[in-house]
């Protein structure tokens, strides 16, 4: 009995923390979706799980983490090309608006400092103007979950937006396109 409890600790300490994080969402997910009746506004723990183990694989392998494959996993939106393209090539193929819905990709406009543009996946709305986003490459490198948006523009209809940067301290404000739908899976 002790060489099986040391053989499972052996085995469990081989897998990243990545990877442990993955298996832990992947079993909250299905006991949360047995505890729920609906799972409308909750993000796709699938989707997350399996966009969290693309970011470890690449980053094993010594590559770069972008926004784009990463919030074309977790959203289901199949758009290639740079941030910066995605509103374009949405159109007539992806419903597009300026209302933040739970799964929806926050396409950002480009900026002279971000010149590729930058696209966020929706995980939860908090009100009408703040929602909270998982994204990768805001850090260089980086997958950021759980992070705080705030619609700053003056006409309440997200074109301006100030992201968090660390818990509770937002930074300058960025020009966002809007928000691109995804399909229905029925």
């Amino acid at each position: 009995m002790k060489d099986d409890a040391r053989k499972n600790n052996t085995v469990l300490a081989r897998f990243s923390a990545i990877t442990r994080t993955v298996a832990a969402l992947v079993l909250v997910s299905l006991v949360s979706a047995c505890a729920q009746s609906s799972t409308e506004n909750v993000i796709d723990q699938e989707r997350l799980a399996i966009a969290l183990l693309d970011v470890e694989q690449k980053q094993s392998r010594g590559q770069r983490v972008w926004c784009v494959p990463y919030a074309r996993n977790l959203s289901g939106i199949n758009i290639r090309g740079n941030a910066k393209d995605w509103w374009g090539k949405a159109n007539n193929v992806y419903e597009r608006g300026d209302e933040p819905v739970v799964g929806s990709v926050m396409s950002f406009r480009a900026t002279r400092g971000m010149s590729l543009g930058h696209v966020a996946v929706v995980s939860d709305v908090v009100t009408d103007r703040e929602v909270v986003v998982n994204h990768a490459n805001w850090s260089r490198n980086k997958v950021s979950l759980k992070m705080g948006v705030m619609d700053v523009s003056k006409n309440n209809d997200w074109t301006l937006v100030r992201v968090e940067s660390q818990p509770g301290q937002y930074g300058r404000a960025y020009p966002v396109n809007g928000f691109i739908y995804p399909k229905d899976s029925g």
